[in-house]
């Protein structure tokens, strides 16, 4: 058994999660969507009252009473926060603004970071999120940069969401991840970009099997077709 670390840096709405999800099924690693661990500070902030932007300083101030869990169940990945499954809530417009001004606080970055390098310690995985390249992970094995064109995320957010039968406008979606592409590429800690070697992947024009297909493709053309077949991956 080799232990491998795969990183996939990229924007919003680009397919990270899904794809980065099922690759780990097929080659046997353990999924961590960072991303979900941001979005979770964000719904503690709206339950609490809590303006992110305007007022960080009172999130900071709570930190210490966020405790966040990632168990794998049947179906795929189970969030947790404070002991509560979150997986469902935390996919809202409302949280997905909320996290991007959550990931711009130092103090924030800081506690998530430590969470995320210790799982990659314990398990071969595979993670995804803005900063996982360069930051989080910077010796992984794998380094991707996923990434598609802003019409392409958002058409995919808007089908995403109609399909759920929320009501949504494209426009708005179309602006939220506008603004969560500047506000992730210019925050002074930690900003969304690709890393020198990291593999570039535009899944603009691809279908959801062709970018699974190629992310795969990458891994074990780097990794030599890692035999991950003993990992730790059991359903927790």
């Amino acid at each position: 058994m080799k232990h491998i670390a795969v990183a996939v840096d990229g924007p919003a709405g680009a397919g990270k999660s899904s794809v980065s999800k099922a690759v780990a099924a097929d080659l046997g690693l353990v999924y961590i969507d960072t991303g979900a661990m941001y979005r979770s500070v964000a719904l503690f902030a709206i339950q609490n009252g809590i303006d992110i932007k305007n007022d960080p300083q009172s999130l900071i101030d709570r930190l210490d009473e966020i405790d966040i869990g990632i168990k794998h169940g049947e179906e795929g990945q189970i969030i947790y926060l404070n002991g509560v499954d979150v997986t469902g809530k935390i996919r809202t417009p409302q949280v997905s603004v909320g996290a991007s001004d959550a990931a711009v606080i130092k103090e924030v970055r800081q506690k998530l970071v430590a969470m995320q390098r210790k799982m990659a310690e314990n398990d071969s995985v595979i993670m995804d999120g803005r900063d996982i390249c360069g930051y989080v992970l910077p010796n992984a094995d794998v380094k991707i940069f996923l990434t598609a064109s802003v019409d392409a995320r958002s058409q995919r957010r808007y089908k995403e969401l109609r399909e759920k039968g929320e009501t949504c406008d494209f426009e708005k979606i179309k602006a939220d991840i506008e603004y969560r592409d500047y506000n992730d590429s210019t925050r002074e800690e930690s900003p969304l970009k690709r890393v020198s070697d990291a593999v570039p992947v535009d899944t603009s024009d691809l279908t959801f099997n062709e970018s699974v297909a190629l992310v795969k493709r990458i891994i074990e053309e780097k990794t030599g077709k890692a035999d991950t077949s003993g990992v730790r991956n059991e359903k927790q």
